[in-house]
């Protein structure tokens, strides 16, 4: 089974649900151990977790690949996968079970290699917004950190050195109710959100910029209020998906998001932004892997709007990136995979290992 193939088989489970995550983990554990590899399962929070190990000398270096079988929910028919030219349609194509489909296919190319340990590990609460330990920060306590760690989130063959932070923010705004038809002698509290939520949007902290960033970026993603449709509704409460710069404070954010009138803060989910040296000898390395396969017309390194688990990594001592296959449109109507770049994405895998070995210095390389 090919890249290609595995990513469909993947994108037929809807892994928006326990069910459909429960079918693909089982998936996955099957396809590893019908190709003699030994696979831990385990569940977190109710929820599957997949270990494996391969190769290793026992003085050699340690990589972990790191993936995620959750989605965020859609369309029945978007679990259907739908191949148009080089673009495969479907839910997760490109976030990220093309990703996962290549690195278990790389994982099983490097089984018989005993120069390099390589983990993989699989979680199925990624893109989970609940408070608490994740898998990710299950499978790093247990011994599956490595030197190095790749999380296979969609960067275009690009190598994601810095990410931004997350706010995800639980606001109830206050109003005053009273009868439909006299909504004059009330205080609208959808009205007085939204208001809330453009002048958040006006902050200052949201006009400021780095050097792989133009700003943070603000989405409202949820909104509920009202009792009956004649009440003029006295509280609205709205979820606020905050992603903020490296550098920037973010409880100067959330200060500032308090401080707007009638407004308090219920809930916080927050992951810090991602950053790590382009010059760091692995991901030098895996820059070198990347140019093996295909022309780098543009910077190596890139900076990703969205965030991820790599942070499990960076926080217990482990430098991390993310680096994943091409495509576009996730968690949107026409999610794609590029069928053409996962069989380069996992080539790029195999021949970092495979360097690995063969670099005591940096290399010449130097990712721009």
């Amino acid at each position: 089974m090919d890249e290609r193939s595995l990513t469909e088989r993947l994108i037929t489970y809807d892994t928006s649900t326990l069910e459909g995550m429960q079918g693909a983990a089982a998936f996955v554990y099957g396809w590893l151990e019908a190709r003699d590899i030994e696979v831990k399962g385990d569940r977190h929070n109710g929820l599957p977790v997949l270990a494996a190990t391969v190769g290793g000398a026992s003085k050699g270096p340690t990589v972990t690949l790191h993936g995620h079988l959750d989605v965020v929910p859609a369309h029945p028919e978007q679990f259907e996968p739908r191949l148009d030219g080089d673009r495969l349609f479907g839910r997760g194509a490109y976030d990220m079970k093309g990703g996962l489909a290549a690195m278990m296919c790389a994982f099983r190319d490097l089984a018989d290699q005993d120069a390099v340990k390589v983990h993989f590990v699989c979680v199925c609460d990624e893109e989970s917004d609940e408070k608490g330990t994740r898998g990710t920060d299950y499978v790093v306590e247990r011994g599956y950190a490595g030197d190095f760690a790749i999380t296979g989130e969609p960067t275009n063959l690009r190598v994601g050195v810095q990410a931004k932070g997350v706010l995800a923010v639980g606001l109830e705004v206050s109003g005053r109710s009273a009868h439909g038809s006299t909504p004059w002698l009330g205080d609208n509290a959808v009205l007085k959100a939204v208001d809330v939520f453009r002048s958040i949007e006006s902050l200052p902290f949201t006009r400021e910029s780095s050097d792989m960033f133009d700003r943070p970026s603000i989405s409202l993603g949820r909104i509920a209020a009202g009792d009956a449709v004649n009440q003029v509704p006295d509280l609205c409460k709205i979820d606020l998906d905050i992603r903020y710069l490296p550098g920037q404070d973010p409880d100067a954010i959330l200060e500032a998001i308090a401080s707007q009138q009638d407004t308090e803060i219920a809930k916080v989910f927050h992951r810090q932004p991602i950053v790590i040296s382009r010059d760091e000898p692995h991901v030098q390395v895996l820059a070198e892997a990347v140019s093996k396969f295909g022309p780098v017309n543009e910077s190596i390194a890139v900076g990703r709007d969205g965030t991820s688990e790599v942070v499990s990594f960076i926080n217990a001592g482990t430098p991390a990136v993310e680096f994943g296959p091409i495509g576009d449109g996730h968690h949107g109507p026409e999610e794609w995979v590029s069928v053409d770049s996962l069989d380069r994405y996992r080539e790029a895998l195999v021949e970092f290992v495979r360097l690995l070995p063969q670099r005591s210095r940096k290399p010449d390389l130097k990712i721009a």
